[in-house]
């Protein structure tokens, strides 16, 4: 079959195209300029199979002849990052999600697989610590809801509602705090964590993650893309919970030298706190300060057969393919 994956260049998008091609797969995968297409290439070390298209979320060009001939979609790509505006992550999110979908249903694609996120089934206030599944949507009425988490709910929500009466089957899958091996290390995203505990910090804030490694992400997006089951359903892909000092002695125990500077020590919360008043990344993570936000993979693991693996392993395999990368120093 030939699968659309949108946004090759990402962090999660490479590994899917990467997966499908190691798999026999014929990928068609979106890019934002043509000039991006050969460094994805290289990056891939990929052959024949694999073949680009031109499109951004932010405009209608581009997205028809994307997918045109395709049998599949993983439909990847998302906006990214801190912003204090939520619509400029939101519209784009939205609308692009949109415009996938309108040109997958035109193309007559078989199936779309949509990547959101766990947050997309989360309790709004991150103050109830029970174990969520993909019955619970996050409320994006609540407007304290960091930008991206909103995005990525209101995406999810849109994709549902406009699919609703299409013949083209919709999947979504929920990844947790995907780490891992870098294919790119120009696109990082939740790597960043990583490389800033490798680099030094004074201490690690009491936050956690459900650690998910990336080729398990790239994993259950396939799985869900041929499953006779997954048609119509979301997906939990989440891992291991591991608090932020949890990650820091994976790193140390599994890089020796290379994680020298890692730090040994759990900040307390209270100055947690007062660097958040000048550090806006701290700031969006704030609510989940001591919290332990947890759902359930039973569903995937029962319908996909999906097993993540430990989250140490995927921490470690960060850290390693980051210095490999030479994007920090091997030793002090």
């Amino acid at each position: 079959m030939t699968v659309l994956v949108t946004g090759g260049t990402g962090y999660v998008a490479g590994w899917c195209v990467k997966q499908l091609l190691d798999r026999g797969h014929e990928v068609r995968t979106t890019v934002r300029s043509a000039a991006k297409a050969e460094a994805v290439r290289r990056m891939l070390d990929a052959d024949g199979r694999l073949t680009f298209a031109v499109a951004d979320l932010t405009g209608d060009e581009g997205w028809r002849a994307a997918a045109e001939g395709c049998s599949h979609v993983l439909h990847v790509a998302s906006p990214l990052g801190i912003d204090t505006n939520a619509n400029g992550l939101v519209g784009p999110a939205r609308d692009g999600t949109l415009r996938v979908l309108g040109a997958a249903v035109a193309a007559g694609v078989s199936r779309v697989v949509v990547t959101s996120a766990a947050n997309a089934a989360s309790p709004s206030s991150y103050r109830d610590e029970s174990v969520s599944d993909e019955t619970l949507w996050t409320d994006p009425a609540d407007r304290s809801l960091p930008a991206y988490r909103r995005s990525k709910t209101l995406a999810e929500r849109a994709a549902w509602e406009f699919m609703a009466d299409k013949e083209t089957e919709l999947v979504t899958v929920l990844p947790g705090a995907v780490f891992g091996p870098v294919l790119n290390p120009d696109t990082l995203g939740s790597v960043q964590i990583v490389a800033r505990l490798l680099s030094g910090m004074p201490g690690t804030p009491r936050i956690g993650f459900e650690v998910v490694d990336v080729r398990d992400v790239a994993d259950i997006h396939l799985r869900a893309m041929t499953a006779p089951a997954a048609a119509g359903e979301r997906f939990l892909a989440t891992g291991e919970f591991m608090w932020m000092h949890d990650m820091a002695m994976a790193l140390r125990a599994g890089l020796g030298a290379a994680a020298s500077r890692v730090p040994t020590r759990t900040l307390p919360n209270l100055a947690v706190r007062l660097a958040s008043i000048t550090d806006p990344t701290l700031r969006e993570i704030m609510p989940a300060l001591g919290r332990r936000a947890r759902h359930t993979t039973a569903k995937a693991e029962r319908l996909l057969g999906w097993h993540p693996r430990p989250g140490a392993e995927a921490v470690i395999a960060c850290g390693e393919s980051l210095v490999a990368h030479g994007r920090l120093p091997a030793t002090r």
